[in-house]
């Protein structure tokens, strides 16, 4: 059976992922599952194609849709000996792997997979599999267990940079970050955001300003500028932000003031970093920050706050969660105080 990928580093290389199957061939058993689906597809397009030279066809391909996965349907697919190639291939899309019923007749049937046969188990970007469960637990001992996750900072702007030039186009360096930043860093979420903004700029080069201009900002971003804006004491652009947040119909103020008592953690774990010189290293790790610029951006922002107030503006933040969720006061009026208050400078000195 196919070793067991290690579960606890936290970038997949996927780079050294195809080496390995193109040297050791297609296992019997694969789990696919993790937040990015772009990376997923690819790699499952080249499992397939090694496991199939020729292509799908209905005597060595078969898939299974849905939660609800049928133990003799499943049986039948891995049984099915494959023609005209060397191998078959069972995909297995979005079972609920963590409330099948009867998962010991599951754990058997993963277990005593034929050699001919290489059956994928492709999980949705929500799945997070339950280690605590005997299935999940078997399916770890016999599978290739991959999580796909977001790329490192230096292999994301390569992949930009290089998706950027198929359309025509380069991209300053300065206009990757911006664009990681405000759309994030899901290879799936940037592919339409990089052909939106290559027909866009004019020149050949793409710029920030390009980016700031044509890009989709995720809210995480904007409650970001909002409040780098707020600690350069830049109040009335804050404010058209918060104005333009509240004015979305799609931003309810709950997640909103979730992602602002977020942020204002961030920043106060930046300023305390700034003060006992921890130095990037250490936000990332304490704020799961998975790209070295952000942090710096972040510590940069932080320069702006005193530690008094920043502490706070996190008791502000939570303060506002309670009244939110016990009371039936506006909760866009509720998180429009909040960053007042955050922005008037209140310390907890004065309290």
């Amino acid at each position: 059976m196919a070793r067991k990928n290690s579960r606890d580093e936290e970038k997949m290389n996927y780079p050294a992922e195809l080496r390995r199957l193109k040297e050791e061939g297609p296992q019997r058993l694969y789990l696919l599952w993790g937040p990015e689906d772009y990376l997923r597809e690819q790699y499952l397009a080249q499992l397939k194609k090694r496991c199939l030279p020729e292509g799908e066809d209905s005597f060595s391909y078969k898939r299974l849709d849905g939660p609800e996965l049928d133990r003799q349907e499943l049986v039948g697919a891995i049984d099915a000996v494959p023609f005209m190639t060397e191998r078959s291939f069972v995909e297995i899309r979005d079972a609920e792997l963590n409330r099948l019923k009867e998962p010991e007749k599951y754990m058997a049937v993963f277990s005593d997979i034929p050699e001919y046969c290489t059956v994928c188990l492709v999980q949705s970007a929500q799945f997070e599999p339950d280690g605590r469960l005997k299935l999940i637990k078997t399916l770890r001992s016999v599978a290739r267990e991959l999580k796909f996750t977001q790329q490192s900072q230096g292999m994301l702007i390569d992949w930009i940079i290089r998706r950027f030039a198929a359309a025509g186009k380069s991209v300053e360096l300065e206009a990757a970050q911006r664009l990681m930043f405000i759309s994030g860093d899901l290879m799936s979420r940037l592919i339409p955001e990089i052909e939106k903004i290559a027909a866009f700029a004019k020149g050949e080069r793409v710029t920030a300003a390009d980016v700031e201009a044509v890009a989709n900002h995720i809210p995480e971003a904007v409650i970001f500028d909002m409040t780098d804006f707020i600690s350069q004491k830049k109040y009335n652009t804050a404010a058209s932000v918060l104005a333009e947040l509240l004015a979305d119909k799609n931003n309810e103020p709950i997640p909103m003031l979730a992602m602002l008592g977020l942020q204002m953690r961030k920043l106060y774990t930046a300023r305390l970093a700034i003060e006992r010189e921890l130095g990037a290293k250490f936000v990332m790790e304490v704020c799961s920050i998975k790209h070295e610029f952000i942090a710096k951006k972040l510590i940069n922002s932080a320069r702006g706050f005193s530690l008094g107030q920043l502490r706070r503006a996190v008791a502000l933040c939570a303060e506002a969660d309670y009244k939110m969720k016990s009371s039936s006061l506006d909760g866009r009026e509720l998180l429009k105080e909040t960053v007042m208050r955050i922005a008037a400078g209140e310390t907890d000195a004065e309290r």
